[in-house]
């Protein structure tokens, strides 16, 4: 903070009479009179203009009155709860008073705000400084044996900006997160592409948060930052999973090949018939092909055993979509090898099909996405106290 600090007291030693109402002196004269030991007590590295020339100033009036005024640049800590970086509002304090070295005590010396002017063209980089500075005056004691000395504080409201952050990683986290969705449009065959799709969102993300962290406070707590780079980690790595579930779970006919032969060379739109429906399951059963006691009767021969085979009752379950979707969830391997064994024999009729997971995911992310959007923009950007 750069600033013009004046001090003013009255000194009953240096009144003077004179045609003049007051005296500008040299700084030098500042080591032959009394001033106060002012000190920073929350300052670091500050220091004081002396180009070209000493930026000070000295006056003194006939009633002994003395001003003195001095350019500082002052760099001072300032306790900052980053719970909501970067949508955060913050209150940095400026604490002065007496010297530890000579602590003149509040019967010596009392301190007094006076008149606080800011800049009106003032601009910070990082931050808009929100209403006017507040004043206070404190007793603090700060020694072993209890005496008070006078102190000062001023907090400055700050409120800091959201452009560059919205700009630098908001943005591009939003844009990464909807590329991953692509994948949803993308037939369930084409195993490379879909797979290379979410890898490489997966490595983007992580590459690029990586970049941007020198950018940000190192806190032992997560940020509002934090949880949103989260979020869209999360939805990436969620649909690179999707499709592994879409894959493993749902794929018929890419190469997956059934344990027996038992069922090659029937038709199953012939010799299949329905038995009973239901709003959860569909059974069929196989009807009989020739009565038990022909078949014993007649010789053994390939056509015979194929119809021996047929005897025997086969059912399908047909779930609903619900169920379905549990069942693919919980890793249901009974459930996966009876839709293995119910595909069609053609596998064309069912390449570059879609899955309904799929079909849900293109509307379940993207609906997620926002709803939780709209949730983490109210929760953090509420005015609070600072």
């Amino acid at each position: 903070m750069d600033c013009y600090f004046r001090q003013s007291w009255t000194d009953s030693r240096l009144q003077f009479e004179g045609p003049v109402n007051q005296l500008s002196l040299s700084i030098q004269v500042l080591d032959g009179i009394w001033k106060p030991d002012t000190f920073f007590h929350n300052g670091h590295k500050s220091h004081i203009h002396t180009m070209t020339v000493p930026n000070k100033l000295l006056r003194i009036k006939q009633n002994g009155e003395v001003l003195y005024s001095v350019r500082l640049t002052i760099k001072a800590s300032c306790p900052m709860q980053l719970h909501k970086f970067p949508m955060d509002i913050q209150s940095c304090p400026l604490i002065l008073g007496s010297s530890i070295l000579v602590a003149y005590s509040k019967e010596d010396l009392i301190f007094v705000w006076g008149p606080v002017d800011l800049h009106k063209s003032m601009l910070l980089s990082q931050f808009d400084l929100i209403g006017e500075p507040q004043l206070k005056n404190f007793n603090s004691s700060i020694s072993q044996k209890g005496v008070e000395f006078s102190m000062l504080q001023v907090n400055f409201t700050l409120q800091r900006h959201m452009g560059y952050f919205l700009l630098q990683i908001y943005f591009p986290c939003i844009l990464i997160v909807v590329l991953s969705w692509v994948s949803f449009w993308i037939n369930r065959e084409a195993t490379a592409d879909r797979i290379g799709l979410g890898i490489t969102t997966v490595l983007t993300l992580s590459t690029f948060v990586l970049d941007t962290r020198n950018d940000l406070p190192k806190v032992h707590y997560p940020t509002a930052l934090d949880w949103f780079v989260l979020m869209c980690f999360s939805f990436v790595i969620a649909t690179l999973l999707e499709f592994a579930g879409v894959h493993y779970f749902t794929k018929i006919g890419s190469g997956e090949h059934m344990e027996s032969d038992l069922w090659e060379d029937i038709d199953l739109d012939e010799d299949i018939g329905l038995i009973s429906t239901s709003n959860v399951d569909i059974s069929y059963s196989i009807t009989e092909m020739q009565k038990s006691d022909e078949m014993e009767t007649e010789p053994e021969t390939e056509s015979n055993v194929m119809k021996k085979r047929s005897v025997a009752v086969q059912t399908y379950h047909v779930f609903s979509f619900w169920k379905q979707f549990c069942l693919c969830l919980s890793a249901d391997e009974e459930y996966r090898q009876r839709n293995l064994d119910r595909r069609p024999r053609n596998n064309t009729d069912v390449m570059n099909s879609v899955s309904e997971i799929d079909r849900t995911s293109r509307i379940l992310f993207p609906l997620v996405f926002t709803l939780l959007n709209l949730i983490y923009w109210f929760a953090f950007t509420l005015q609070t106290k600072p």
